[in-house]
């Protein structure tokens, strides 16, 4: 068992497998994966999540997805992400979507190989009908800042980070 902070290097034939990621480094207080060069420069690598949201027009799978993927190219290019940097992607709908799998659509873009994983949001009486949310979580320098994606009439749902879009 690894206490918070120490650094482990894991053997090849430990019975650990991390594919992606086949050298664990300490970065700030969790476990990060060691990226080595990015672009020209070495640069400490952490986990990061960053959240953003879109109503949809309706309950249509064509909608669905065109919302989903409009989404998170957004989050995307907000946040100059790269599909191998990805380590997973979680996506919620309101009750009244049922018509398509927001996870569809990011197959589409090209994220066929991060994990994706698709939930109902709770039903709070009162809140905002056709909504996609997403939490994408994924590997960036240390001093990246994420850029929160609101948009389609979801922007309503933070408007504490309207003024930072």
């Amino acid at each position: 068992m690894l206490s918070l902070g120490e650094l482990r290097d894991v053997p090849s034939g430990s019975g650990v497998s991390f594919p992606r990621y086949p050298r664990l480094s300490h970065t700030g207080t969790g476990f990060a994966p060691s990226f080595g060069k990015i672009g020209c420069m070495d640069q400490e690598q952490r986990l990061f999540a960053v959240r953003g949201a879109t109503q949809v027009e309706a309950n249509e799978a064509d909608a669905i997805t065109a919302a989903t993927e409009e989404l998170m190219k957004e989050l995307i290019a907000r946040n100059g992400l790269e599909p191998a940097a990805m380590v997973s992607c979680l996506f919620t709908t309101t009750e009244d979507l049922d018509a398509e799998f927001p996870a569809v659509a990011a197959r589409r873009i090209g994220l066929d190989q991060v994990p994706l994983l698709c939930c109902r949001e709770i039903p709070v009486p009162g809140s905002m009908p056709r909504v996609i949310r997403v939490m994408a979580h994924y590997y960036a320098a240390a001093d990246h800042v994420p850029a929160h994606v609101y948009m389609g009439g979801a922007e309503e749902l933070r408007r504490d980070l309207q003024s930072a879009q």
